[in-house]
């Protein structure tokens, strides 16, 4: 049952007095707005790399909706995922701890009580309390519309179960490698809208390779769209949070063909045959051009539908990614995974790595935040911050009650231009996959161990830099500063809780 008490509206009346504050022209805010407790829109892109914004510098790609937000609002440039794939950093966002801390970090499948695979991701226990709960539980209504990965329907992680009063999108990532899938789920209702569906992965070693063969009836976005824009009208008149996980640009390629061409046609010089993996694209770098623009109208549909329901000065929107784009691939020397040239695009923005890497293009995302009177049009921030960052900092905007025990620290000093930098926790990242990595920052200082998990194989060494002077990182420092590699590798040692499911062993070595 919801709660809406007199303690509640007092301090959420109170928080709102506090940001009024601080914050540029809110006296002028009515008093009508001062009473109103904030909503919440979190946008999250799927694979959509450090550079690829026109406002973190993309000079290709078109992202206008996305740019104005960020005029609109603050950008930060030091910003991280909380892992370098898909179910993991959706784990830590959702529940506010890192991933030494939290139990699901990797996309291992779920399984029937069989053994067998089954549709969905290894499901997040019941005991997680995640930024759904502190919001339903505040008297907010809660949606999540898009890409889940933390559990099959029905399960302790399903999105009914952990605080979303609805839920529509594709509840499995893998069913999510095709944007016309046979179905979506309402809920714990599957929902058939593809008769004919097509396969998320295919190879065309000849003939024309064409967009057709690849399109059906139903594109999934586009109803994940309408979903998200019909939940927002059906609570325009009460508090809201809402979750939209996008599922673009993550490959396969299949973005509406009017978008495909409006980008040039000498930017093709051949095909893509899905010799990578995924789906063949006669266009490939104008077709993952035109997921990412296909996403920024999407971002686009949603701001409007706030502009036009006078809801986007009541609204906080926050916007970023899950990972970095997608990594190289050995099957093509130009082609990464799905067809994408990260090269030809400089998605990565100069940072080393890519997604399901610990560097920092794996990691390292955009962040922008939206909160008209209260956050400054136009800021800048090169504040560290992660994922587990987001619970404290929404709750304590809106004067929700933040939860003990979270790894993340509140931005909202930040948020309100106050000038003084968040007390920073270390930023810890423990990954068992793409060979077993682990990874910290603290301060400017970044430390990196990859090739924990690989069998038959030494771990690799410990690797410093210095991103203050470095942030590519291009030059291990290890060797020159061995107090401070110790220092780290015990910041990640006491953050590593046991887990059988996702083992990581941190050598206790020396330097």
């Amino acid at each position: 049952m919801r709660i809406a008490t007199t303690l509640l509206v007092f301090a959420l009346s109170a928080a709102a007095a506090i940001v009024g504050c601080h914050a540029p022209g809110a006296a002028s805010a009515s008093s009508a707005r001062a009473q109103r407790a904030a909503n919440v829109v979190f946008l999250l892109a799927d694979d959509l790399g450090w550079g690829e914004l026109g406002c973190y510098g993309q000079e290709k790609i078109r992202t206008p909706n996305i740019d104005a937000l960020a005029a609109d609002g603050m950008r930060f440039t030091q910003s991280y995922s909380g892992a370098p794939v898909c179910a993991p950093c959706r784990n830590v966002l959702l529940t506010g701890k890192h991933l030494g801390h939290v139990t699901v970090r990797g996309n291992l499948p779920a399984r029937g009580a069989d053994g067998e695979v089954v549709e969905g991701q290894h499901p997040i226990p019941e005991s997680a309390v995640t930024i759904a709960e502190a919001f339903r539980d505040a008297g907010y209504a809660t949606g999540a519309m898009g890409k889940w990965g933390l559990g099959p329907v029905g399960s302790s992680g399903d999105p009914n179960a952990q605080g979303f009063d609805e839920f529509f999108g594709y509840n499995c990532q893998r069913v999510a490698h095709s944007y016309y899938p046979p179905h979506l789920w309402r809920n714990d209702a599957q929902v058939t809208i593809n008769a004919h569906p097509i396969p998320g992965h295919a190879r065309q070693p000849e003939g024309e390779v064409t967009m057709e063969r690849w399109f059906d009836e139903n594109y999934a976005p586009a109803l994940i769209l309408d979903e998200a824009l019909d939940f927002i009208r059906r609570h325009g008149d009460e508090p809201f949070f809402l979750y939209l996980p996008f599922v673009e640009p993550h490959v396969a390629m299949q973005p509406p063909r009017e978008l495909v061409e409006s980008y040039p046609a000498e930017w093709d010089e051949r095909e893509y045959r899905g010799q990578c993996g995924y789906l063949p694209h006669p266009r490939p770098r104008a077709g993952y051009a035109a997921m990412i623009t296909d996403l920024d109208r999407h971002v686009g549909a949603v701001l409007g539908l706030l502009d036009e329901l006078g809801l986007a000065d009541d609204t906080l929107v926050v916007f970023s990614s899950d990972n970095g784009t997608t990594h190289p691939s050995a099957g093509d020397d130009v082609f990464g995974v799905g067809g994408v040239d990260a090269a030809f695009f400089a998605s990565t923005g100069g940072l080393r790595g890519f997604k399901g890497s610990v560097y920092e293009g794996g990691l390292r995302v955009p962040l922008i935040v939206r909160w008209p009177g209260r956050v400054q049009a136009g800021g800048v921030s090169d504040q560290p911050t992660y994922f587990p960052d987001q619970f404290p900092t929404l709750c304590e905007a809106v004067g929700i009650p933040v939860p003990d025990g979270l790894d993340g620290v509140s931005l909202l000093p930040q948020l309100l231009g106050r000038r003084v930098a968040a007390p920073r926790a270390p930023l810890v990242w423990v990954f068992p996959e793409y060979g077993g990595q682990v990874a910290v920052r603290f301060d400017d200082w970044k430390l990196v161990r990859r090739d924990l998990a690989r069998a038959n194989t030494s771990a690799g060494a410990w690797e410093l830099y210095d991103l203050a002077h470095d942030p590519g990182e291009t030059t291990d420092v290890a060797a020159l500063f061995p107090s401070v590699v110790n220092t780290g590798a015990e910041i990640l040692r006491a953050q590593n809780d046991p887990n059988d499911l996702f083992p990581v062993t941190i050598p206790d070595d020396a330097s």
